[in-house]
């Protein structure tokens, strides 16, 4: 017997990456498009979500509030301040979410981890299946060359799309977060100017890269000397992270409260 499709909400439907989960959600086997919400200024308010994402009609108007809809689930790709109004419907809706919102600040995460002690919540700097393995194999190759003689200096560069507002990517952060976690560097250097003198070791450099419409690059180096190791992940469009998040959404159905990761979705721990 099949169980019935999964009803999934999305809010910040009418973004760039909205609309690209819009679309997933309607191509996705077993899977609803419940509700599409978005901030009150949207001059796409009362449009088709699937018209305005290129797939067709969903029969589900852009709306401000969840209404009368039925979900199962919430996935979010909006901005830190509407992904606080959202959570508090989750919780009042007992609805599981799936964030991708990055450039949080340190009260917004602590809104996040409060929701989280009462509903499931997927927080990944990105979903993409790609990046988080990649994120894996840089916990594996920190791990490795902590110890190496003459010590290895770790860089990350990022390139994204020209409208992207927070530098560098939530995703680069976590990458660095991951590498300090393991090699124990206490600094952050966020690009060189001028005449800096020579690199520390106790430090990763992270450089951001905005041009065109690149959905997403990462490159983890790790310079040794006389080698160098490179781990890189390239977006080649924005459904690898509408897919991850739609899996994300499905996975948190059902789970207990609680703040996950992709590494429970992909199974990687």
């Amino acid at each position: 017997m099949t169980s019935p499709p999964l009803r999934i909400a999305v809010h910040g439907a009418s973004g760039r990456m909205g609309r690209r989960v819009v679309a997933g959600v309607m191509a996705a086997e077993n899977v609803t498009l419940a509700a599409a919400l978005d901030h009150s200024d949207s001059p796409h308010l009362g449009v088709d979500a699937g018209e305005l994402a290129g797939e067709g009609p969903a029969g589900v108007p852009i709306t401000e509030r969840f209404g009368d809809a039925q979900c199962d689930a919430v996935i979010d790709f909006s901005t830190p301040d509407g992904l606080i109004g959202v959570l508090t419907s989750c919780v009042k809706r007992n609805l599981p979410i799936a964030v991708a919102t990055t450039g949080l600040s340190d009260s917004q995460m602590d809104a996040v981890r409060t929701a989280a002690e009462s509903v499931p919540i997927v927080f990944a700097p990105s979903f993409s299946t790609a990046v988080n393995v990649a994120m894996r194999l840089t916990a594996i190759a920190a791990a490795a060359l902590k110890d190496v003689p003459g010590g290895a200096d770790v860089e990350i560069v990022e390139r994204h799309h020209r409208y992207k507002e927070d530098a560098p990517s939530g995703t680069a952060l976590r990458f660095a977060e991951i590498v300090r976690g393991v090699m124990g560097q206490d600094e952050f250097a966020h690009g060189r100017s001028g005449r800096p003198g020579a690199r520390p070791h106790g430090e990763i450099g992270l450089h951001a890269v905005r041009e065109g419409d690149n959905v997403g690059e990462h490159s983890i180096l790790f310079g040794m000397l006389g080698e160098t190791l490179e781990i890189a992940v390239r977006g080649r469009t924005r459904d690898s992270y509408a897919n991850g998040s739609i899996a994300a959404a499905r996975w948190a159905v059902g789970r207990p409260p609680g703040l996950y990761g992709m590494d429970e979705v992909l199974g990687l721990k």
